[in-house]
């Protein structure tokens, strides 16, 4: 599979959907990013690597983090967290107070607000030193040393925090939340924070796509199953209330995140990220949804 050539082609035949949407500006640090940033990079099974555009340059991953987060978790708490949030697709915003009340505050999944708040709850109550822990981790499984967080942009985000505020004062309410609130939502911002490059991303999905090896980074391990389940949750839930339709145009497991990045994975095939900051309605990046669908149906490769 020439996937350098494939690549060269999408990225052709999606330039002229370069205009459409526009990033991510009710959060103040991300609407200074320049919207016309694209790059793209596949990591291959057998080790190859193909890149294009601006796949060297470091963006906010954001929710895409979330996987990360998840999978410290998981490697923890193991089946037990799944009483404190669920596993089904949530139909609804990523940041919807009316869902998380009428279920009486366990989060539909890990990648809503919601439930990534949980997430860090929990891992805040199993880490004391959480934030380098956290980072070590992501750094480990990325195989980069100096990815690191960008406190401006966490700064930013607490800044403009209101929905998610309220969030978490539910997810106390309904006793979903352990620790202080300000310092998890604290902690939730510093993982959405992150910066990493397609390079980076790509590698770091690596340990998704080919779940035959072992996964163990640093103290996070998890089992054959637990990856594959991680997988599975992509898939469905992986892209906000527009699972679906990646699901339908794409058919990857993946996770998008508002600061235009979007990272999949074809299971014991490659592992992909591309990034895009402008974004549709539903939040996620609008050239990065279109090559990831031109890259399934050139290459014949999805889980379907």
């Amino acid at each position: 599979m020439n996937y350098q050539s494939i690549l060269e082609r999408i990225y052709r035949e999606i330039r002229p959907f370069a205009r459409e949407g526009r990033q991510a500006d009710y959060i103040p640090a991300l609407a200074e990013v320049d919207p016309d940033k694209f790059g793209i990079c596949i990591d291959t099974i057998d080790g190859r690597q193909y890149m294009l555009g601006d796949a060297s340059e470091r963006f906010s991953i954001q929710s895409i983090t979330k996987v990360f987060s998840l999978a410290a978790a998981l490697s923890i708490e193991g089946e037990e967290l799944w009483r404190r949030v669920g596993r089904e697709p949530s139909g609804t915003t990523f940041n919807s107070l009316i869902q998380l009340e009428a279920e009486r505050g366990i989060p539909r999944n890990p990648f809503i607000n919601a439930g990534a708040i949980v997430v860090a709850d929990r891992l805040m109550s199993h880490y004391g030193d959480y934030e380098r822990r956290y980072i070590d981790f992501v750094r480990e499984i990325c195989g980069n040393p100096t990815v690191d967080y960008n406190r401006a942009v966490a700064a930013s985000e607490r800044e403009k925090a209101y929905l998610n505020a309220a969030i978490a004062n539910l997810l106390k309410y309904h006793g979903n939340l352990s620790g202080d609130i300000e310092q998890v939502l604290h902690f939730y911002f510093m993982q959405c924070s992150v910066e990493m490059s397609c390079r980076d991303l790509s590698h770091a999905f690596m340990a998704f796509a080919d779940h035959r090896s072992p996964f163990r980074f640093g103290e996070v391990s998890l089992t054959m199953s637990e990856v594959k389940r991680i997988n599975a949750i992509m898939q469905t839930c992986g892209f906000y209330d527009e699972a679906g339709e990646f699901s339908y145009l794409v058919g990857l497991p993946g996770k998008s995140g508002v600061g235009g990045g979007i990272a999949a994975v074809c299971p014991l095939k490659y592992s992909v990220t591309v990034w895009s900051p402008r974004l549709n309605s539903k939040g996620n990046s609008v050239m990065g949804m279109k090559a990831l669908e031109l890259l399934t149906t050139y290459t014949e490769e999805s889980i379907f």
